[in-house]
This record gives C-alpha cells, sequence and structure tokens, in this order.
C-alpha cells in the first residue's frame, strides 16, 4: 500500500498516514492489490472539514488543517465498517471487506467549532491516552487538562483513593508534569486543541502551588491574607482548600498578582489553544467586605478579564481566554463589559441542571432570581439555566460553548445508559439555537460500563448535528452485541426507564417511595434477566454486560433501601456495592470509575458513610 503525504507533510499528517495504512492492511486481503492514497492539507481553516474521493486503486483524503485530514480518514475508517466503540483497541470492531467496497466519494464539515472532552474522575496515564486515541475517532478535536499540571485526577487513581483493597502507588506532582509532557504530545501528533487550567489561579495567588481541591494543612502566610476574600469576617482559606479561596478583587494588588500569573503562564505555554481563566470552585463563598459588596463578583471578574486582556496585549500575546459562567459568575455583570471581546471564549456550565430531560426552547422563558451575595441557590430547572446564558449573551456575542456535565455526575443514575445518550443528542441538536458554538464535557475518562454509547453519540452528533440518535444507538448495539442487540437494548433501555439521573445526585426528597419501587423493580429485573451467550459481537461488551448487571443490582438495593428511609440498610447495601467494585476494579478498571461512584454516591446521594 502506499501512501503520500505531500513534500512537506506535519508529524499529524504522518500519523493519519499510518493509522489509514494499519487498519486498511487489517481490513483488507493480504493478497489485495497495492492502493495508492494521497493525503492533502487544502489550506488552514480551523474549522474542520474534510473531502474523501477513493477509487478502486485508492484516491485522495483532503482537510482544511492537519487535524481534518485525520478526521476524514477516521470517517473513511467507520464509512468502510469500522467502529469504534470505546477508549482503546479491543473496543474497536475491525471488519474483513473487499476491494469492491473501497470507492467512495463524500464531503463533510463540523456542525461546531468546540467538539471536546475535559478530565474529571480518577484516572491512570493509560486511561488517558487511551481516551485521547479514542477522540478524533468519533469526532472530537479537543481535549481540556485541568489545573496547571493534572494532578488531581492521576493521584485518585495511583493512590487507590477510596479502594481499601488496592496498596497506594507512589505519585507525585513531578510524576504528573512528566506524564503531561507525553498527553501533550499525543494531542499535538492527532492536532488536537488543547484547553488547559480553568482551576487553580486563585490558590497560587495566595501562595500555593495549587493542584487540587485538597485541603492545605499550611496557614495562609500574613502577607497573603490581606488578598483572600473575606467570608462571614474572617479572611482565610475556604475550608482549608486554596482552589476553593476566592479573592478580595476590591484589593488591587490581588489583582495585579492574578494577572501577572495569567501573563506569565501564556508567554511560557504558547502550545495551550484555549486558557481558562476562572475563578475559586465552589458557591457562596465571595468576598464580603465593604468595597467588594459595592459591585458583583461577575463585574470583578470582567474588570480582571480586561485587565488580563491588557496585559497579554502588551506583550504581543493573541492568547484566547476562556471565561465561565458558573455558580455566582452565572450572573451576568452590571456594568462592567470586555472591551477586546475577540479575546475572549463564553464557557456556559449549568453544573446544577437536570438530565431527566434536554432543553425545551420552545417552553416560556423565565427570568433570573436577584443576585444575593453567599446566599445564592444554583438552578435545577432547565428554563431558569437558559435566562443565565441570555443575560450574558446580551452583553457578549462573541465565540461560545457549553461546558456541560451529563458524564460527569449524572450518568451514574442512568443504569442503562440509553436515556443519558438520548439527552445528550437531543441537547447537542438544540445548540445552535442557544447560540453556542459547540461544547465540552466535563466527565469521567473511565465511563463505558456497561458500555461507551454516551461518548460515541456525543462525539458524531457534535460533528454532524443532523445525526440521528436512534441510528447511532442501533448501529453502536449491532457492532457491540451483535444478532442480540435488540434484545440487549430492550434491557438496557428499561434499566434507564427505571432508574433516575437526578436522585442519584441528590436532587429531591432522598425519602422517595416512588423511586424506592423503581429499584425494586431493578433489582427484580437484574436477577431475572439472562445475559444470553455471545454469538457474533464484541466479546470485551459481552463481559462488560455480565458485570454490569452485578453493580446495577448492587446499587440499585443500596438506592432502594435510602429512598425507603432504611439507614442501616442502606449502608450495609452500600458496603455491598463498595466491596463488589473495589475487589474487582483491576479487572475492570478501564470502565468503571470506582472512586467517583463511591465518592458521588456519599457527597451527592447521601449514603451514609461506610465504617471500617
Amino acid at each position: 500500500m502506499k501512501i503520500s503525504c505531500g513534500a512537506v507533510s506535519s508529524q499529524t499528517i504522518q500519523f493519519a498516514a499510518s493509522q489509514l495504512e494499519e487498519y486498511l492492511t487489517r481490513m483488507l486481503s493480504s493478497s489485495a492489490p497495492p492502493l495508492a492514497f494521497q493525503l492533502v492539507v487544502t489550506g488552514q481553516d480551523s474549522h474542520d472539514s474534510f473531502s474523501v474521493d477513493v477509487g478502486p486503486d485508492g484516491g485522495e483524503i483532503c482537510g482544511v488543517n492537519d487535524r481534518s485530514v485525520l478526521l476524514g480518514v477516521y470517517d473513511y475508517l467507520h464509512y468502510l465498517g469500522c467502529r469504534f466503540l470505546g477508549p482503546g483497541k479491543d473496543s474497536e470492531i475491525v471488519p474483513t471487506i473487499s476491494l469492491s467496497s473501497i470507492p467512495a466519494s463524500y464531503k463533510k464539515r463540523a456542525s461546531f467549532r468546540h467538539r471536546g472532552v475535559c478530565i474529571e474522575g480518577a484516572d491512570s496515564r493509560e486511561n488517558i491516552l487511551s481516551f485521547i486515541d479514542w477522540l478524533p475517532k468519533i469526532g472530537y478535536n479537543s481535549f481540556f487538562l485541568q489545573f496547571k499540571v493534572p494532578y488531581a485526577f492521576l493521584a485518585r487513581w495511583y493512590h487507590h483513593q477510596g479502594n481499601p483493597y488496592l496498596k497506594p502507588e507512589e505519585y507525585t506532582a513531578d510524576d504528573a508534569a512528566s506524564d503531561v509532557a507525553v498527553l501533550e504530545q499525543e494531542l499535538k501528533k492527532r492536532g488536537l486543541l488543547l484547553h488547559k487550567v480553568g482551576h487553580g489561579w486563585t490558590g497560587e495567588v495566595l501562595g500555593y502551588e495549587t493542584v487540587s481541591w485538597d485541603q492545605e494543612t499550611r496557614p495562609l502566610s500574613p502577607e497573603k491574607r490581606a488578598l483572600a476574600a473575606e467570608v462571614g469576617g474572617v479572611r482565610g482559606l475556604w475550608r482549608g482548600s486554596p482552589a476553593n479561596t476566592n479573592l478580595c478583587f476590591h484589593n488591587g494588588d490581588a489583582v495585579e498578582a492574578f494577572a501577572d500569573l495569567v501573563v506569565k503562564y501564556a508567554k511560557t505555554n504558547p502550545t495551550v489553544d484555549y486558557l481558562h481563566v476562572w475563578l475559586a470552585d465552589e458557591y457562596n463563598n465571595v468576598c464580603e467586605c465593604e468595597g467588594c459588596r459595592q459591585t458583583t463578583p461577575s463585574d470583578q471578574y470582567v474588570s480582571l478579564l480586561n485587565e488580563i486582556d491588557r496585559r497579554l496585549s502588551m506583550e504581543g500575546l493573541d492568547t484566547r481566554v476562556v471565561f465561565l459562567l458558573y455558580q455566582e459568575l452565572l450572573w451576568p455583570p452590571l456594568k462592567e463589559r470586555l472591551r477586546n471581546p475577540d479575546r475572549f471564549v463564553l464557557m456556559f456550565a449549568p453544573i446544577s441542571r437536570t438530565f431527566e430531560a434536554s432543553y425545551d426552547l420552545t417552553g416560556p422563558e423565565v427570568s433570573m432570581p436577584p443576585y444575593e451575595r453567599n446566599r445564592i441557590v444554583l438552578p435545577t430547572n432547565l428554563q431558569e439555566n437558559l435566562a443565565f446564558l441570555r443575560g450574558w449573551q446580551q452583553l457578549f456575542q462573541g465565540d461560545s460553548f457549553v461546558y456541560d456535565y451529563p458524564l460527569g455526575r449524572a450518568h451514574y443514575g442512568d443504569f442503562g445508559y440509553v436515556h443519558i445518550a438520548e439527552v445528550i443528542g437531543s441537547d447537542i441538536k438544540q445548540l445552535r439555537k442557544m447560540g453556542l458554538d459547540g461544547y465540552i464535557s466535563c466527565q469521567e475518562l473511565r465511563v463505558s460500563l456497561p458500555n461507551a454509547l454516551p461518548n460515541y453519540v456525543m462525539g458524531y452528533t457534535l460533528f454532524d448535528e443532523a445525526a440521528d440518535t436512534q441510528a447511532l444507538i442501533r448501529e453502536y448495539f449491532s457492532a457491540a452485541y451483535g444478532s442480540r442487540s435488540e434484545e440487549v437494548l430492550s434491557y438496557l433501555g428499561e434499566l434507564s426507564r427505571l432508574s433516575s439521573c437526578d436522585y442519584l445526585n441528590g436532587k429531591g426528597p432522598r425519602v422517595d417511595p416512588e423511586i424506592a419501587a423503581r429499584m425494586d423493580q431493578i433489582v427484580n429485573l437484574c436477577q431475572n434477566i439472562s445475559i444470553p451467550q455471545p454469538e457474533d459481537g464484541s466479546a470485551l461488551f459481552w463481559k462488560l454486560l455480565s458485570y454490569h448487571r452485578a453493580y446495577v443490582e448492587a446499587l440499585s438495593r443500596a438506592t432502594a433501601s435510602l429512598a425507603k428511609g432504611d439507614i442501616p440498610h442502606s449502608r450495609i447495601d452500600r458496603l455491598a456495592l463498595r466491596d463488589l467494585i473495589c475487589r474487582n476494579e483491576l479487572e475492570y478498571q478501564p470502565y468503571l470509575d470506582v472512586y467517583r461512584i463511591l465518592e458521588i454516591t456519599e457527597k451527592y446521594t447521601g449514603f451514609p458513610p461506610i465504617e471500617e
């Protein structure tokens, strides 16, 4: 097989050529005659598009940038029958084809500019590398590494937080920095856009190297104390966490120190495509000093962003800065406006929204509630969330996308993954009407139990908003489960119907007879379902389906006890769940984030703590 990359080819084009050769070699007979392909970059447009023109002897795959050529290669392989069902080679279906199958002629242009995933949960370096490898195979173009170094997510795995049966491994912030260098190189190889930082800036201003949300044992230094927000009459670390501690933005020294940090980072990290500049995490933790009370957090935020823009411009830096509509910052500023909107990208982060349904843009509009300093209640209602977005859009009409959380917490409440995939598909189809140009999913990377359907629907729909969600679901199930796909879809669809994204995420009363009854139904369903012996499809997904049944039965028992108000049994049932998933974590590590499900069931669902 001959693949030409042109006289001057980038690392990404060379990688695209190697991928095309690898998969076609696997798909075609060894006796097939030679084929000739050309991979061509036709311009430098950042908005991905490609064309495929292949005849019996080979042909061309062209893209408007290096990454688009790679996306075109993977799309052509999908056209030929390859199915990239999840991270890792064992999640791929690679068919055998004849030469008569290879001709194709078509063009595609991505529906949205922003199509990415942000790291969450507990991850090994191999988990992250596998996910990065998967991203362009299903149409994504970007990846977000939170903090300057995403130590928190790697350390959770290597320290085996929450799993009493695994011995913690040595893993430091320096180890994370070394791993990040490898991860960024893999992103570069694929031409994927790099988003970085977000969390941690305020902690850095206060003198802490902030690479997680962890509590800090060192007290806030006297010289930094004046920079910290005054909350309840005290200036100090918010509940001990630098990452969750806001600043006193009435203090010019705090603004100057923050802006200096951002500019210095931008100068020394030119490979970052989108630099996220956020305030502290958590809410009801903003400064209450007399000066700060004279304005709003969003006005102070915009003023800070303008100062950062001024300094970046003085340095001749064209860094794209992402600002965040989140918690207190959902309320738009009253007076301040971004002076250079072209530098900025708006990111709408409705972290408290329901995932029981998708956005309804036909319903009546609602108004934002008034802002009350350190007394806000985060909106669950979808229309209320949209009201905040519309408020900001009246002031900013530049580039924007949603930062959403269906696979961050909500998905654990959908035991079949069918409902959450449908909500994701529907949400994406609303983006254009919402005035947004894409989507980044803040999510766990180990999110493939029973399968990786939600991310599959997300990736393909972000690339083509006209994609039929139900057709994607059928395609996925057919590849994963073969001739028994309808049977499995019916079973997982019933699990989705009976479960509740909202309840597991702490929305609504904890004692709920309806939820209890539905959980009991799921337990009965799991006990009575017979997982058929695979006749075709993927051996991996049949194996996962069997383990998933045991996991769902254990989780449903614990949830039923909680919803009945039976705390003693809920504690016993949760212990049984923990033992099941912790004892089996090494075998199923790539598919279920044990740290995260245990954290969510205790912190959000409200299961009683496990007493060792």
